[in-house]
């Protein structure tokens, strides 16, 4: 594990994705199961006392669970699942806060060979929908506070609830006899690396999420980033503040850190600036990563403008978007350490970072260097590669690329690759030193508070309201989120615009998408900018709501 800062070329000189592959499985067989690689591994080697997860629950009352603690929690799990005839490739999902349940949950998931499927808890009923009839789920683990947004689904598997079943649902099962069962007594199975264990969707601009089944050769990638670009090591108390609901959270505030053998933190509580401070200092955490947005409402709170000398950080990592000078400044100053921009996508995991752990150039605003095992091209429309200085899409060239892992998605909704490059939609410039910058999107996905939201999802939404005739979502600038959603909606004949109506469509969309991806604002309007052929130019919607932004300002 890296504990010393390394030049980034010598690194490079001698970097292998073998020697990493060859440290997270000590079985050397050519297969890898991740439950063994974040769990099981580290009991063998002597260090299942180790601590692996501190959870603060919203009363803040504490857990600490070793290594030896879940795997003990996570093999009784697993025997239910076998017991209930689940097995390996099956679809198990999971809507839980950050709770000791929801990373039992992940654990014994791999442990059988079965395959994760995340569940973003702010996910209203055509969300979970959706998702659950696409991967063909053959289990869903949620709680009672969550349990409602299963009830009205054109299909339902099974639920094991976390507070068993009540009067309206006397058929789901329960997790305390579930996690009573007799521990698994078959050893995790040994899997191809081409093999899934996670099943991720990712917003797109036309239709419905993407699929993206991540395979077990992601596991090396994702180490690699843990121990590079965040740095994170043995001692660290760690917390990354995104939710597992989404890629972030679930490759690096649980998969990554199990990986290195390392200390993660869940706090249930939902975000606010002052149970952060209170987080950071109850718990001495050391490495820190959250998005963008997360920065700035810390930074507009004013609390933590004399918290470093309370604060034990030693490193902060940010991911979701850029940062800017500003806020750049404020946490080297604010929370006493440097902070870190890294990029990413569910589709690749993070491939271009300021890496905390190696020495290149790190101008603030940029993207930073390939993460080891990449190599990134800035391409033109003909695939060709760009110069210095000059922007286009960014391209992961696959065959440069040893720790590249995305097979394309899952149900083949989208072809990503061309001449060899996977295409990103990142807009991005190369710098003469190496780095890369950020420069926009080449498509209309919205970027709000770190989550990545396809405008269609939102339109057809806000298209189920009786008065809606047509919708177009487009991101607006906001100070604090990056974008806020704003729709621009047609009404039927026969209805008139209102605040009352702005509302109720809000309300739709937060109730049936998702509580993150509703419209903070509506205009109404007589048409939409459309194309000859009828579709709708969302730029020169996204250009009217920026030029509004101006002239507010």
């Amino acid at each position: 594990m890296t504990t010393a800062l390394q030049d980034y070329t010598a690194y490079l000189d001698g970097f292998s994705l073998d020697q990493v592959v060859a440290r997270l499985d000590d079985h050397r067989d050519g297969r890898l199961n991740a439950f063994d690689a974040c769990c099981a591994r580290h009991l063998r080697e002597g260090n299942g006392e180790r601590t692996a997860l501190v959870h603060e629950d919203t009363q803040g009352q504490v857990t600490s669970l070793s290594y030896a603690d879940l795997e003990a929690a996570s093999a009784r799990l697993a025997g239910w699942f076998q017991a209930a005839g689940l097995g390996e490739g099956d679809r198990i999902a999971c809507m839980l806060p950050r709770t000791p349940e929801l990373m039992i949950a992940v654990l014994a998931t791999w442990r059988i060979g079965a395959v994760y499927q995340p569940l973003f808890t702010a996910f209203g009923p055509d969300a979970v929908d959706f998702r659950l009839a696409r991967a063909d789920t053959r289990l869903v683990i949620t709680d009672r506070p969550n349990r409602h947004k299963f009830d009205d689904l054109s299909q339902c598997p099974p639920v094991l609830c976390v507070g068993g079943a009540d009067r309206k649902h006397t058929e789901d099962l329960d997790w305390k006899a579930a996690s009573a069962h007799p521990a698994i007594e078959t050893q995790p199975p040994r899997l191809d690396p081409r093999a899934p264990f996670l099943q991720m969707f990712t917003s797109g601009t036309v239709g419905k999420p993407k699929g993206v089944a991540v395979p077990l050769s992601a596991l090396p990638a994702f180490a690699l980033y843990m121990e590079l670009a965040i740095d994170l090591r043995v001692e660290d108390r760690f917390w990354n503040m995104a939710d597992p609901g989404w890629a972030y959270g679930l490759y690096y505030a649980i998969t990554g850190p199990l990986l290195l053998g390392a200390t993660t933190h869940f706090c249930e509580a939902a975000f606010d600036a002052q149970g952060a401070l209170n987080f950071m200092i109850k718990h001495g955490i050391t490495n820190f990563a959250a998005a963008p947005t997360a920065y700035r409402l810390m930074k507009a709170s004013g609390l933590f403008d004399e918290a470093s000398e309370q604060l034990s950080l030693r490193v902060a990592s940010s991911a979701g978007e850029p940062l800017n000078t500003e806020v750049v400044s404020w946490v080297e100053r604010a929370l006493g350490c440097r902070v870190m921009d890294h990029y990413g996508q569910t589709e690749t995991g993070m491939t271009c970072c300021n890496h905390h752990a190696l020495e290149h150039p790190k101008p603030v605003g940029g993207m930073g260097m390939p993460l080891p095992g990449y190599r990134l091209a800035v391409l033109d429309a003909e695939y060709n590669e760009l110069p210095v200085g000059e922007p286009g899409v960014l391209g992961v060239d696959i065959a440069a690329s040893p720790a590249h892992f995305f097979p394309g998605y899952t149900w083949q909704e989208k072809e990503p690759f061309a001449e060899g490059y996977y295409l990103t939609g990142d807009v991005v410039v190369r710098e003469a030193d190496g780095t890369f910058c950020f420069a926009g999107r080449n498509d209309d996905i919205i970027t709000t508070a770190g989550y990545r939201v396809g405008p269609t999802d939102v339109e057809n939404t806000v298209m189920t309201h009786p008065a809606v005739a047509e919708s177009a979502a487009v991101g607006k600038p906001d100070s604090i989120r990056g974008e806020v959603i704003k729709s621009y909606v047609v009404l039927r004949n026969g209805f008139e615009p209102s605040e009352a109506l702005a509302d109720e469509i809000r309300q739709r969309v937060r109730e049936r998408l998702s509580s993150h991806a509703y419209p903070r604002e509506i205009e109404f309007v007589e048409t939409l900018p459309k194309t000859p052929s009828g579709k709708i130019q969302r730029f020169k919607l996204r250009a009217q709501a920026a030029d509004d932004n101006r002239e507010t300002t």
